[in-house]
């Protein structure tokens, strides 16, 4: 994503299978413990980051063929005034726009509502921003928080 500005970066890629959820948590959590975030805020990144990588995990590569097994490369970082996290996703798999996605009807009950959407309306309403680009033959996915 063009413009953003990483700083204390770190990165790791894993195989975008279920299996390497625990992974890509304490990646992100050590990360965040590094720079000093609140558990509360801890927690709430934590629940972002475990619907993200679930659904990369997912559809984004079994969409294509079942079999299918790709790799999702996550990337957290600072922001330049370092009071914000960023949690950058890169997945090669089908070209796929979560933000596109009509926002669930809330105020339906549970049995009225369709069926997905709610994983990603929660993402964002937790998140200060949630951008998506398709570079090339990537889908990069950026959650920002506030931690400080």
């Amino acid at each position: 994503m063009n413009g953003i500005i990483e700083k204390n970066k770190k990165e790791i890629t894993v195989d975008a299978e279920i299996s390497e959820l625990d992974t890509v948590l304490d990646f992100v959590s050590e990360y965040l413990e590094e720079m000093e975030c609140s558990m509360p805020l801890r927690i709430k990144i934590n629940v972002a980051v475990e619907e993200i990588f679930v659904n990369i995990a997912h559809y984004a590569y079994k969409k294509i063929s079942p079999d299918l097994k790709g790799n999702a490369h996550i990337l957290v970082s600072m922001n330049e005034e370092q009071d914000s996290v960023q949690i950058m996703f890169r997945d090669k798999g089908i070209a796929y726009d979560p933000l596109k996605q009509d926002d669930p009807d809330i105020t339906l009950s549970a049995e009225e509502r369709q069926i997905g959407g709610l994983g990603i309306f929660m993402v964002k309403k937790s998140m200060d921003q949630v951008m998506y680009e398709r570079e090339g033959d990537e889908n990069v996915l950026l959650l920002v928080k506030k931690i400080k």
